[in-house]
């Protein structure tokens, strides 16, 4: 069974409604994950300067180009310019960074990772740069208006370094604002959605607007509690909530095939990470079922506002 594809706007370009997460993901294992990956059928992986593997995940991704397993044109590969590159004179030339870093000559998607500008580190001098100015605990926000960060977004447009551009982890008031003077409007909005952190009224906006959303964080706390966040270690995992439970055992799916299909039957793109390619399948393959109407109430239920990912808590340590 293919993945099913959303459509892009302004583009019109074809998104796989499920793709491959690699946030995370161990250097070491990375060409063999993406490889394996695409061997299973995932054609749709998410990318960032700031996760530091986009050289791996390159490798793995011209393996099975090398192989025939798949072309180019059969991929949709987004990443993210990260928070030290938003001065206007400094976009085009990360992008090209990261192309060159992933053996490509365009992204199909591009995003602004999230709406915080930072001073400018020099790739020679760290890289990815992170959140602090010193590698340690010096954060230094920069001037860098987010209107001429997307101006020179727009660009790489026009110089077909992208074929479509986005934003992540922006809420309404921003998204609304960037609508008033987008040249080249958005194509998705990225944001952590869980049923801790459903967002309805931003993803309502969202798709009002033809802006597909992703959904990232799909599990919740899990993939925070790896980093040890005090937030994450305190939430009770998704996966043995009673309610997530006996809506899988209703449907004879893991827990994790519920999550995801939770976001996808509501026209959410999820981008879920795995490094076996059994889950790797489930991952890919969990559409299979539907959840009812008032299943699909019942996980929206468990929603407290629980935000794992803000970019305050940076400021805050």
């Amino acid at each position: 069974m293919s993945t099913p594809y959303l459509t892009l706007h302004p583009t019109e370009q074809k998104i796989p409604q499920v793709g491959m997460g690699t946030w995370k993901l161990d250097n070491n294992l990375c060409e063999e994950t993406i490889y394996q990956a695409i061997k299973v059928g995932f054609r749709h992986f998410d990318a960032a300067c700031d996760y530091g593997n986009e050289v791996e995940v390159g490798l793995g991704v011209k393996k099975a180009l090398d192989e025939g397993l798949v072309k180019r044109e059969d991929l949709f590969i987004t990443s993210k310019l990260w928070n030290t590159f938003h001065a206007k004179e400094h976009v085009t030339p990360i992008c090209k960074k990261q192309l060159k870093d992933f053996g490509l000559d365009y992204f199909d998607l591009y995003l602004i990772h999230f709406p915080v500008s930072l001073e400018y580190v020099d790739p020679s001098v760290r890289y990815p740069p992170g959140w602090a100015y010193d590698g340690k605990n010096e954060v230094r926000t920069s001037n860098a208006p987010l209107h001429e960060t997307w101006a020179a977004m727009e660009e790489l447009v026009d110089a077909g370094l992208v074929k479509a551009i986005g934003v992540s982890n922006m809420q309404g008031g921003l998204l609304i604002d960037l609508l008033r003077y987008a040249r080249i409007r958005p194509s998705v909005l990225q944001v952590e959605h869980h049923p801790y952190l459903t967002q309805e009224s931003l993803i309502q906006l969202a798709q009002s607007e033809n802006i597909a959303v992703t959904a990232y964080s799909s599990f919740g706390p899990l993939s925070f509690r790896e980093l040890n966040w005090e937030s994450a270690n305190e939430a009770k995992i998704l996966f043995e909530h009673d309610a997530v439970i006996a809506i899988a055992k209703n449907h004879s799916r893991t827990t994790a095939e519920v999550l995801l299909r939770w976001s996808t039957q509501r026209g959410l793109i999820v981008i879920p990470k795995a490094t076996n390619p059994e889950l790797m399948s489930q991952n890919l393959h969990h559409m299979q079922f539907n959840l009812s109407k008032e299943e699909l109430r019942t996980i929206s239920n468990l929603n407290t506002g629980l935000r794992f990912n803000n970019p305050a808590d940076v400021r805050d340590n």
